[in-house]
């Protein structure tokens, strides 16, 4: 006797997602080849997916990722890309446009040249059939790569790097901050409307009823939360929390946004230059091998070593005292025991034990001495002058900081 086995409906839900990502995809990319040409799909080497909630301050936050990230084009918003009048009816009830209309628009303008060396998608992909969507361009993508890797085009199709970055906020704080948006656009456009000289702002739906407020965050709660979690078994995934002020969630971003080129390089640039370390791997033990240094000074060179402190006391702090407020100082000194060069490594590590960042370098001048009476010759002799550099952190009141 055979059985029947159930499908779990959140499996069939996956299924048809995939396939009807698949169908509206196959249809856009034949689009783009007629339109483009194949050589011509040239498509952006990073892409930051910046999601979130409503209110979360996606577009508060842009500028900021945008400059972090070194981009200077202008960020990809989804929602002011999809203008129809029945996208605008759609968006005003708290719903989102269809995936097919979202994915055909989107991906023109990825093509677009400004966009070449990375850009911001804010409020992409906000469904699962987006996110397949955008699993098969990047897999189009990689493709290029490899098939132009070796041709004079290469630098046309670059690996693609995806970083998906999600600002989250809880329902409370969301629906807060779309209804004191919409207030703040409503009196811009009171304002605007009675003196002129400005444009008007757009006005939502969502922004104006708490209601609809708390609809939008509802619709990204069940949809677009599962898709963007989704990304984080596939690409750079940064989970922001974005509840408190802007400098909070700056420095949240910042965190997130540590640069790693292992994973974002070519891999063949990427192996010509491993074998450097990263900033970060040779500061992890620098600590302790200044203090091992500077121990090693007192049970080795202990001479040498007193001798190089009295002179910082006696010579050097005076002028770094004087520069106090500046937080630099210019010490020179032709004292010879500096022709020692561990006594120049002392000076530095000394000072960097104490908080200090010290640089020393050599500058070597001629002196006349004295001129031969048979040829006018002018005899001189090299005078070595040691110019040490003493940086730290200056007076904040008399700069002006708070």
């Amino acid at each position: 006797m055979q059985t029947e086995q159930t499908i779990p409906p959140t499996v069939a839900v996956e299924d048809l997602e995939v396939k009807d990502a698949q169908v509206i995809f196959a249809n856009v990319w034949g689009e783009l080849e007629a339109e483009y040409g194949r050589e011509n799909l040239r498509f952006s080497k990073e892409i930051i997916l910046l999601g979130g909630a409503p209110g979360a301050g996606k577009g508060t936050n842009t500028e900021f990722i945008a400059k972090a990230r070194g981009l200077t084009c202008p960020p990809i918003v989804v929602s002011a890309l999809l203008t129809t009048p029945e996208a605008e009816r759609v968006k005003s009830s708290g719903g989102m446009v269809g995936d097919r209309e979202v994915i055909g628009i989107l991906f023109r303008k990825l093509l677009e040249p400004e966009y070449r060396d990375g850009c911001i998608l804010d409020g992409f992909p906000r469904t699962r059939v987006q996110v397949e969507c955008l699993k098969l361009v990047i897999d189009k993508m990689n493709g290029l790569y490899r098939e132009y890797h070796t041709t004079p085009l290469a630098i046309n199709f670059r690996k693609p790097t995806v970083h998906a970055m999600v600002l989250f906020i809880d329902e409370r704080t969301s629906i807060e901050r779309q209804l004191a948006r919409g207030r703040l656009v409503a009196e811009h456009n009171a304002k605007v409307r009675s003196e002129g000289g400005a444009e008007l702002l757009e006005e939502r739906e969502t922004d104006r009823d708490p209601e609809a407020a708390r609809q939008r965050y509802r619709v990204f709660k069940e949809k677009t939360w599962d898709a963007l979690q989704s990304l984080r078994e596939l690409y750079h995934y940064h989970f922001i929390n974005a509840q408190g002020d802007i400098r909070d969630v700056e420095q949240n971003i910042l965190k997130e946004l540590d640069y790693q080129s292992s994973l974002e390089l070519d891999p063949e640039t990427y192996d010509t230059v491993r074998h450097i370390p990263l900033a970060s791997e040779i500061i992890l033990h620098a600590r302790q091998e200044l203090v091992r240094r500077m121990d090693s000074y007192q049970l080795e060179h202990t001479e040498l070593f007193r001798q190089v402190v009295r002179i910082i006391e006696e010579r050097f702090l005076p002028i770094v005292r004087r520069h106090a407020i500046a937080g630099m100082a210019v010490v020179n000194s032709e004292d010879s025991v500096f022709d020692e060069p561990l006594a120049l490594a002392m000076v530095i590590d000394v000072f960097a034990e104490r908080g200090f960042r010290a640089v020393a370098n050599v500058n070597r001048a001629e002196v006349p001495r004295r001129v031969d009476l048979q040829t006018g010759e002018i005899i001189c002799t090299i005078k070595k002058i040691y110019r040490f550099q003493v940086r730290f952190h200056g007076s904040a009141i008399r700069r002006g900081e708070k």
